[in-house]
């Protein structure tokens, strides 16, 4: 809603002198529709059936009496490296697993966060109370450039803190920002430049924090009940993405959301946001609720986005693809163009590679028989929504729980696909036909998504080891491995030289070459 203190209208004009204005809007109209036209040819694929949701009232926000000036956004999101890693998997397709170079040799540990102790706090759930420590799936930190040549790790812990930390030294830049609960998985940090971070925790709330005070400051909230029923769980785990100004993200609630941010700066020179949600889009539909009756519909994924479509995958192993472009430009509500059920929970993100292939893992727990057809890492393609399957792979080893499958991303590298699973290791798929090409047995589960970078494979396993492999011939070599302590269920960073990864042991880490 408008700020009602702000006179719209003045007095009626001259009729006579809106004339030369008219031929001025006419113009501009019409360029408008040539860029639009434009737009939709460069952003490829055609649109099929849809269900269009409407959306969703905005939720209540924090800090912004003041109304901002709208930023203009940038054609393209910024795209890592030059941005760093500021989101999960370094891009909106989550394609990026890292920039090298990388320890080929055994590293040493730079720096320990905490120095001592570790990072851990009581939580409830349905196993009861207990304490949990350090960082969990999928954790991977984000490295953001700063100014004079700095880096700054940002990440989420088991202590229910955002911390913010030098990444050389391992200092805090900026004091840590208590939650009311676990902050679990990833976060983001604003692509475009603006000082925010954008990050859940298992305390319901979804936070947009502003950077650019003496502490983090939390802008705005978006809460998981507000504006409709929680069908699963009420926690925030996947890393928002920010496209155009507009976050888009998913939650355990089983709603997708698109938020127009509304990004600013005040008269002092603060950064402001007035968030606005624009669409709010269920993660089932009919034909699953008649699948499943358990309604375990939760998005733990990240959502990953491609050529103005946003993917998600939920924990009832249903993958969809919403055209965003209306809701971005007109605030229209965003269309279904695709649609594919794996049959099983399906945690991980969507990964999209440059020809927007999409690449999906799921876990083995139902063992339903849509699960059996289909597999467990499939290739699809989103320009046949009749027949996507391209090939698929089954992963159904059983480890930790009596389960098979896959909680990690898979990371799609040269013409390779590699996968961890929960059994414990990793596998290589081709990436043309789907065959595969090697597995490598470790400490199970492995929940951390495989990085690969300059030819070099970095795992974690549940004995606290960081392992790292030449995958460059036509069998792993390992190169070395690192004992850290606590099981490595979260996804490494690697950034320029330095790998930086937390552990459930109760501390982040940074390794690097030595001299």
């Amino acid at each position: 809603m408008g700020d009602r203190t702000v006179r719209r209208y003045r007095s009626a004009p001259d009729p006579r002198a809106l004339f030369p204005w008219l031929l001025v809007l006419a113009l501009a109209l019409a360029l408008a529709d040539v860029a639009l036209v434009r737009a939709l040819l460069d952003d490829g694929d055609a649109a099929f059936a849809a269900q269009p949701t409407r959306a969703a009232p905005a939720a209540a926000h924090l800090g912004t009496t003041e109304p901002a000036r709208p930023a203009t956004a940038p054609k393209r999101p910024v795209a890592a490296p030059k941005a760093g890693l500021w989101t999960f998997r370094g891009n909106a397709r989550r394609s990026l697993t890292g920039v090298g170079p990388i320890p080929r040799r055994s590293p040493r540990i730079v720096w320990r966060y905490p120095r001592t102790g570790g990072m851990c706090s009581a939580t409830t759930d349905e196993a009861g109370r207990s304490t949990w420590c350090g960082i969990g799936w999928t954790g991977q930190p984000n490295v953001i450039p700063r100014p004079k040549g700095m880096l700054e790790l940002r990440f989420g812990a088991y202590d229910r803190r955002y911390h913010f930390l030098d990444a050389a030294t391992g200092r805090e830049v900026r004091p840590p920002l208590l939650t009311g609960d676990l902050a679990k998985g990833s976060a983001t940090s604003d692509p475009d430049g603006f000082p925010l971070y954008y990050a859940g925790s298992r305390d319901n709330s979804l936070r947009v924090v502003a950077l650019d005070r003496r502490r983090p400051t939390v802008l705005w909230e978006l809460d998981s009940y507000a504006g409709g029923p929680v069908t699963w769980n009420d926690d925030w785990d996947g890393a928002p993405l920010v496209v155009k100004g507009h976050l888009l993200v998913g939650g355990e609630n089983s709603w997708f959301y698109v938020v127009k941010l509304n990004r600013a700066y005040d008269r002092h020179g603060k950064v402001r946001v007035r968030p606005r949600i624009v669409a709010r889009v269920p993660s089932w539909d009919g034909r699953l609720l008649a699948a499943l009756s358990d309604r375990a519909f939760s998005i733990e994924s990240s959502v990953a986005y491609d050529r103005g479509i946003a993917y998600f995958a939920n924990s009832a192993g249903l993958v969809q693809g919403w055209d965003v472009r209306p809701t971005i430009r007109r605030e229209m509500p965003p269309r279904r163009i695709f649609r594919f059920w794996m049959g099983d929970d399906t945690d991980a993100s969507v990964v999209i590679d440059e020809k927007g292939f999409l690449y999906v893992a799921s876990e083995l727990e139902r063992f339903t028989g849509r699960s059996r057809e289909v597999g467990q890492l499939v290739k699809l393609d989103p320009r046949r929504p009749r027949s996507p399957l391209v090939w698929s792979v089954q992963l159904r080893a059983i480890g930790r729980g009596g389960k098979g499958g896959s909680w990690a991303t898979p990371a799609v590298v040269g013409d390779t696909v590699y996968i961890a699973t929960n059994a414990g290791g990793v596998v290589a798929v081709d990436r043309r036909t789907g065959g595969t090409r090697w597995k490598l047995s470790l400490p199970g589960p492995t929940w951390g998504s495989p990085v690969v970078v300059d030819g070099v494979l970095v795992e974690g396993d549940c004995r606290g080891n960081l392992r790292a492999f030449d995958v460059t011939g036509r069998r792993p070599r390992s190169l070395w491995s690192i004992r850290l302590g606590g099981c490595i269920e979260s996804t490494p960073a690697v950034w320029r030289g330095r790998i930086y990864v937390g552990t459930r042991g109760g501390a982040i880490y940074a390794l690097a070459a030595r001299p």
